[in-house]
């Protein structure tokens, strides 16, 4: 057998994750055109690179069938129930940043943290007859952060595209979503709660827990992260 490694597959995220193994002495790249998933490892032994997207590693890393990955730490608690017990955080990287954040549209004077939301959401109910709409793609997360913050009132609506703009379209009250500088929320015309931040994000090597290895595997696994200087 050998260690399969994932990474994400193009991008800024991508070219970041080599020079991170780079700097460490591990070169890994794409073997082929941007059109081939495939890659080669050099500096260790019985290493497979694996070229997939960012939102496909926390799911092949759950299932075992890589035994590494760099993903964001918010696509790895937002799709993986019990995240802990079946992967294990080894070192976050240093880039690839983004804050999870609750944002309202910015007239909304009175509404600045989540106390003022809760309220919002019970007022909007009163008078509208249906809960106040906040559209995001991060349902776990939000709904266990709105829950520990007693917020109620509210459901959450799926958004597939950009969520910012869901308030202008009239299919959302309020998002919660990903944001690196705040330029796009602010041209929405949003506002991030004082309280809002629900994750900071940043990408990060994990280690599936579900993943088989063999001694071999081990061998190679405790060289690697020794080269990484993650031995311990």
């Amino acid at each position: 057998m050998t260690l399969k490694l994932g990474v994400p597959s193009k991008g800024r995220l991508m070219e970041k994750t080599f020079d991170w193994f780079a700097e460490r002495g591990i070169s890994i790249a794409r073997t082929g055109s941007e059109r081939e998933y495939s890659g080669a490892v050099e500096g260790v032994e019985g290493i497979e690179l694996m070229l997939l997207s960012a939102g496909e590693i926390p799911r092949e890393l759950a299932s075992g069938r890589i035994h590494l990955g760099v993903t964001g730490s918010d696509l790895v608690q937002e799709r993986i129930a019990d995240w802990e017990h079946r992967v294990l955080a080894l070192e976050p990287m240093g880039f690839g940043y983004a804050d999870l954040i609750i944002a309202v549209p910015r007239c909304w004077a009175d509404v600045d943290t989540l106390d003022d939301l809760d309220a919002a959401a019970a007022a909007f109910r009163a008078a509208h007859g249906h809960r106040l709409r906040i559209a995001t793609k991060y349902h776990r997360l939000v709904r266990v952060f709105l829950r520990d913050a007693g917020v109620a009132d509210y459901q959450l609506v799926d958004s597939q595209g950009a969520t910012e703009g869901t308030v202008k379209n009239l299919t959302a009250e309020a998002i919660a979503d990903i944001t690196s500088t705040g330029e796009t929320l602010r041209a929405n015309h949003l506002k991030i709660l004082s309280d809002g931040l629900i994750h900071r994000s940043q990408a990060t090597l994990f280690k599936s827990r579900s993943a088989e290895y063999s001694d071999a595997d081990r061998v190679n696994l405790r060289e690697l992260l020794d080269r990484l200087g993650l031995g311990r």
